[in-house]
């Protein structure tokens, strides 16, 4: 439990940290991806803005909750881990479909779609309600 709060709070609080810097256009050139400043690649990048909040809230309210005792935690953070691991697909889907491959921009997407199976197993059983499930 401990490791996914953290997982979700580096994750979440990221995601808000990378578009508040996106938005002041304080990522250094070095840092950026290909044709970072071509308006397709522009549009397409914030086109996640909305999915990357999206996470981030559901993120963080399913630490609320959970801090809070309220057993929806568990539903708000399955929607968290699936709407992560589902940004993290796009964009390496993206950047394959490119034939672009830059290990730092990967090294961040492929962590986002893969970190999210480390706790959705653990996460989400209910063997009382679904005594034949394994993971709900």
């Amino acid at each position: 439990m401990r490791a996914m709060k953290g997982f979700f709070l580096i994750t979440d609080i990221g995601f808000i940290i990378y578009w508040l810097v996106t938005f002041m256009g304080w990522i250094p050139k070095e840092w950026a991806f290909k044709d970072y400043d071509d308006p397709h690649i522009v549009a397409w990048n914030w086109s996640f803005l909305p999915l990357d909040l999206l996470i981030s809230a559901t993120g963080l309210t399913s630490l609320y909750l959970l801090k809070r005792g309220y057993p929806s935690w568990k539903g708000i953070a399955l929607i968290s881990h699936v709407l992560t691991s589902c940004s993290g697909l796009q964009a390496v889907s993206f950047w394959a479909w490119m034939k672009d491959f830059d290990a730092a921009w990967w090294g961040f997407n492929l962590y986002l779609l893969l970190y999210p199976f480390l706790f959705i197993p653990g996460t989400h059983k209910n063997k009382e309600r679904y005594p034949n499930s394994m993971i709900i």
